[in-house]
C-alpha cells in the first residue's frame, strides 16, 4: 500500500510548472514560449497562461476534453484549474477478476492508466471516468462446495461434508461434479475464480495460505461448512485503483 500512497501523492504536483509544455502538447501548432529555458514564470505570466488555457478549454468537444485529460501531466489539477469542472476522486478496491458488480469495478481492473472513458450517466448527470493509477494485491484461486447451516442443522451439514470428502477421495468424483450436486453457494461448478486478499472469510484465507495447490480442506464459518479446493498458487494482480470522475 505504501507504493499506492506514493503514486497518489504524485498526482498533486503543480500543473503551473508544466503549463507551457501542456499547451504545446494539446496544440502542436502552437508557437513555443519565448521564455528562456530554466527561467521561472512571474505570477502574472502564470495567470495569463492559465487564463488562455481556460478560454480554450471552454470550446472543447467531449473528445477534445478526453484527449486533454489523457495528455495532461496532472489530470486532477487540469480538471480543477483548466476545465473548471466538478470532479471526485474514488479509490476502488478490486475484489475479484471476473463477474464485476459495477462499472467502477470493471474499469478499475480492465482499464488502462491515464485512459478516459465515457461519458456515462443520463443527460442531466453525464460524467467521464479517468483511471489515474493502479496498485497490486495478492489473489487466490479457489473452488468451493458450501453447505448452508441456516437450512441444514450442524450435524447434518457435518455428515454431508464427510460424505462429499469420501466421494472425492475414494470414488474419483470431480470437485466440479460435487459442487454442482451439493453446493448451496450459487457458484455453479464451484469455481470462485481469483479472489483478492482480504475479500474472503479470514479463516478460509488463512487455510488457503496453509495448504498446497490442489489440496482440498473443510472449514466452518458463521454461515456454514465450506469445502475448499486450492486451484492455483497465489498471484499478484491489480488490487487497487484510483479513479477520477469529471462531470460535464
Amino acid at each position: 500500500m505504501n507504493k499506492f500512497v506514493m503514486l497518489t501523492c504524485l498526482l498533486f504536483s503543480s500543473i503551473l510548472i508544466l503549463a507551457p509544455s501542456v499547451t504545446r502538447a494539446q496544440n502542436p501548432a502552437a508557437k513555443p514560449s519565448a521564455q528562456p529555458e530554466g527561467q521561472k514564470l512571474t505570477p502574472e505570466q502564470e495567470a495569463k497562461i492559465v487564463a488562455q488555457m481556460q478560454a480554450e478549454a471552454k470550446k472543447f468537444t467531449i473528445p477534445q476534453m478526453k484527449a486533454a485529460l489523457e495528455q495532461s501531466p496532472n489530470p486532477v489539477l487540469y480538471a480543477k484549474q483548466i476545465l473548471q469542472k466538478r470532479f471526485k476522486i474514488d479509490t476502488i478496491i478490486v475484489t475479484k477478476t471476473r463477474n464485476f458488480s459495477s462499472l467502477a469495478d470493471s474499469l478499475a481492473y480492465t482499464g488502462k492508466i491515464k485512459k478516459v472513458y465515457g461519458p456515462y450517466g443520463d443527460k442531466s448527470n453525464r460524467f467521464l471516468v479517468q483511471l489515474l493509477t493502479k496498485a497490486p494485491n495478492q489473489f487466490y484461486h479457489i473452488s468451493q462446495i458450501f453447505i448452508d447451516t441456516s437450512i441444514f442443522r450442524y450435524r447434518i451439514a457435518d455428515s454431508l461434508g464427510n460424505l462429499i470428502l469420501r466421494k472425492l477421495q475414494d470414488s474419483g468424483a470431480s470437485f466440479d461434479q460435487m459442487a454442482k450436486t451439493y453446493s448451496m453457494g450459487g457458484e455453479g461448478g464451484g469455481d470462485l475464480g481469483w479472489i483478492a486478499r482480504g475479500a474472503m472469510v479470514p479463516q478460509i484465507e488463512h487455510e488457503v495460505n496453509a495448504h498446497k495447490k490442489g489440496e482440498v480442506f473443510r472449514i466452518w464459518s458463521a454461515n456454514g461448512l465450506h469445502i475448499i479446493r486450492k486451484v492455483e498458487n497465489p498471484k499478484q494482480d491489480t488490487g487497487f485503483a484510483l479513479m477520477m470522475r469529471v462531470w460535464l
